[in-house]
């Protein structure tokens, strides 16, 4: 019985965040009322909103699925007009209905709809992404030499338009960002629209991500096919005669640039940083602190500037391709020392903390201080180092409070790959603890995008900032006893915020 409420509980938040997501499924059918309604049914215990698309039905599917208990959105195609056209009538209905992505699966008991979770798992990873359903052990599977060739020949093909190797172009089990669909006027009618769709995705940037999913190949006797060898091969091969002659007068014209003003980007952003502290900020920070006598008044100048600098990357179009937006419903002000913790995606997050108050001190990686060019204008700004242990920066900590400075620290410790919320350590808590101050929660979307761990080159994107309530040291009991679990539980909190703001953000990304 409990294993029941766990499941049933586990579906009814994945409908929710399907939903949160605005996400539906589309499935085109042709004569398959042996297994729609079983599909649907399937479906429709994953989402909560399903549409078919009735491809011309001479059998009795229709009647099937208008007796449902639980009906799905029926779109009825008076002839049948081929898969194509089925999926460009379901993808305007559901763009009309609001709908940010679709997830296509088949009619003919295929695809599992039980993998739909993992095309939204999917999608939170990669928002705006086309997600392609890679069936597994395909290879292994019993299927008839067209067919394998079929794949395989698509396969090649698709790669020579667009440089991009899938290992399975012809699934129909994928998730599509709406807003970014292209030709879908231009659609062709069967078969071969599926391959077309990823094509013009890639050629107009659309980033394409193979997820594993279960795949059923009944007995041969059992199987239901409308694809016509013949016919159809030679539709696929003049498809592929004319996306080849697109794709050198269109899409990798298409691709040349996106990479140029990309990689140009990348550039201007790295040069302007490195110009800026290799021949700014650390020859005027050695100037300025070895004229006279250093003391507080100096430091605060010091982190004046710092500020000023990360202000103009992150507020003033410092960083070409991106928008920059906050949000303070709290109208925080900075006016009194706080423990300010913040997610981790970027290097861009450390200027956006920055560039909020010049009355801040930051808790940075050892690494940073090993940059000969960070080094002196670091220490003379009294940034600390993590590797130092919160017990014996304490003194220095104690004092930076006592002249009204706040302390940013990241918790996870280390940048996110993909934007997931990471475990946090318990050490800022520990601080706050120490220094009787708040808690005041930042957080980021959106940085782990333009530049990702590990990436070289920049993208362009949204980058977000939300300025949360501040937490007294009295609320922060509230979260629980130990330092542990005030950590557990404010990493839930950011997982459920963050996933919020994903949810209603990722729509557009």
């Amino acid at each position: 019985m409990s294993d029941s409420r766990i499941t049933n509980s586990s579906l009814e938040a994945q409908r929710h965040r399907l939903r949160a997501r605005g996400i539906c499924v589309i499935i085109p059918t042709y004569n398959n009322a042996g297994t729609i309604v079983d599909v649907v049914e399937r479906a429709m215990a994953q989402c909560l909103d399903v549409i078919v698309v009735c491809d011309g039905c001479t059998d009795n599917s229709v009647e099937l699925l208008g007796n449902m208990p639980t009906k799905p959105v029926i779109i009825e195609l008076k002839r049948n007009q081929g898969k194509g056209a089925a999926l460009r009538e379901g993808f305007r209905y559901a763009i009309k209905s609001g709908f940010a992505y679709a997830i296509t699966l088949d009619g003919d008991g295929q695809h599992y709809p039980e993998d739909i979770s993992v095309l939204l798992a999917a999608n939170e990873r990669n928002a705006g992404a086309l997600i392609v359903g890679e069936r597994k052990n395909l290879e292994k599977m019993e299927r008839s030499k067209g067919s394998k060739f079929a794949n395989s020949f698509s396969n090649f093909w698709f790669m020579v338009q667009t440089g991009q190797y899938l290992r399975d172009t012809q699934t129909g089990y994928r998730l599509y960002p709406l807003k970014k669909l292209r030709g879908l006027a231009l659609l062709t009618s069967r078969y071969e629209a599926e391959l077309e769709l990823m094509v013009f995705a890639s050629w107009h940037g659309v980033k394409l991500v193979s997820e594993p999913v279960n795949v059923f190949y009944p007995p041969r006797e059992e199987r239901v096919s409308h694809f016509r060898p013949g016919k159809d091969f030679t539709r696929i091969t003049i498809l592929n005669m004319v996306l080849c002659l697109l794709a050198i007068i269109y899409g990798l014209p298409l691709r040349l640039f996106r990479f140029t003003a990309r990689l140009l980007r990348s550039i201007y952003t790295f040069m302007v940083f490195f110009f800026f502290s290799v021949f700014i900020m650390t020859p005027m920070s050695y100037l300025y602190m070895s004229i006279g006598k250093i003391n507080d008044k100096k430091r605060s100048k010091l982190r004046r500037i710092l500020r000023f600098a990360a202000k103009t990357a992150m507020v003033y179009h410092g960083l070409p391709g991106t928008t920059y937006t906050e949000h303070n419903p709290h109208d925080e002000k900075y006016d009194k020392p706080a423990v300010i913790i913040c997610n981790h995606q970027s290097f861009f997050d450390l200027m956006a903390v920055i560039s909020q108050t010049e009355k801040l001190v930051v808790v940075t990686a050892a690494w940073v201080t090993k940059v000969r060019f960070f080094r002196y204008t670091i220490y003379n700004a009294e940034y600390l180092t993590a590797s130092d242990g919160i017990d014996q920066m304490l003194p220095q900590l104690r004092s930076l409070v006592d002249r009204g400075y706040s302390i940013a620290i990241f918790p996870e410790g280390t940048r996110s790959k993909d934007g997931s919320i990471l475990r946090f350590h318990k050490g800022a808590f520990h601080m706050a603890q120490e220094l009787g101050v708040d808690i005041l929660p930042l957080m980021v979307y959106g940085t782990g995008r333009v530049l990702p761990k590990h990436a070289y080159m920049m993208s362009k994107g949204e980058i977000h900032l939300y300025i949360g309530k501040r937490l007294s040291p009295v609320e922060m009991r509230s979260y629980g006893s130990t330092l542990q679990e005030q950590a557990q539980a404010m990493r839930k909190y950011y997982k459920v915020r963050y996933s919020e703001v994903a949810d209603k953000l990722d729509q557009n990304a």
